[in-house]
């Protein structure tokens, strides 16, 4: 039983996901003040939408990830909306819309090269939100759901700035990478090689993946050699 309880992420440390809360409150609730100061988010309009909620999860408990910096929140929560709010307008049966929305959102997030799971709630949020929501139209990805995952990302840029990690994350150069690496150890162009023959996607930047290959390679070097 003790393995389902495990930690999910790697090098994810108590204190690490401390900071992590910490930052997920703090975000949440600024980003809220500072959308609540926008004067056209008004009526049945929410000041923040539950999706930010998935993303504040994203760029403050694991930055690095690719589906959590600042292209894939902004673009992929307004672009996802959008494609939500025209599902809802062309087809008139509620369930197939709500498909079509999230099926949809996934492809023009990942054509856009922004892929972000949240955008799927934000998709989803535009078909079965309130008439507030119907009612907004195409606007609706802009205000709240635009400046909600733009304050969000200012905010945990500055955070993370203040605790010391990337954000943006910045993956480590393949030149220098393969610059770095030993004789015989491992390059890039492996690494893309051995992603070709799996057919999952992993959540993690090549170039951090050749990172974390070549340095345990380095350090089992090292062992062996005591």
């Amino acid at each position: 039983m003790s393995r389902l309880f495990r930690p999910l992420l790697a090098n994810a440390g108590f204190g690490r996901r401390v900071i992590a809360c910490i930052g997920a409150a703090i975000g949440i609730a600024l980003t809220m003040v500072v959308c609540a100061q926008v004067p056209w988010i008004e009526g049945d309009l929410p000041i923040i939408v539950a999706p930010l909620g998935a993303s504040a999860v994203l760029v403050f408990a694991v930055p690095a990830s690719p589906l959590a910096q600042p292209w894939p929140v902004v673009g992929g929560n307004i672009l996802s909306t959008l494609v939500g709010v025209a599902a809802f307008q062309a087809i008139p049966n509620l369930t197939v819309a709500a498909g079509v929305a999230v099926g949809c959102a996934i492809l023009v997030m990942s054509l856009c090269r922004c892929l972000h799971p949240p955008g799927g709630a934000a998709a989803l949020t535009a078909v079965i939100g309130s008439a507030g929501i119907h009612d907004a139209g195409y606007a609706f990805a802009f205000a709240p759901v635009g400046i909600n995952s733009i304050a969000l990302v200012s905010i945990g840029m500055f955070y993370h700035r203040m605790t010391a990690l990337s954000y943006p994350h910045e993956p480590a150069a393949p030149v220098a990478i393969a610059a770095a690496a030993e004789p015989g150890g491992i390059r890039p162009e492996d690494i893309d090689a051995a992603l070709a023959e799996t057919p999952d996607a992993f959540d993690i930047a090549p170039e951090d993946l050749t990172l974390l290959l070549e340095r345990a390679e380095h350090f089992a070097r090292v062992r062996w050699k005591k």
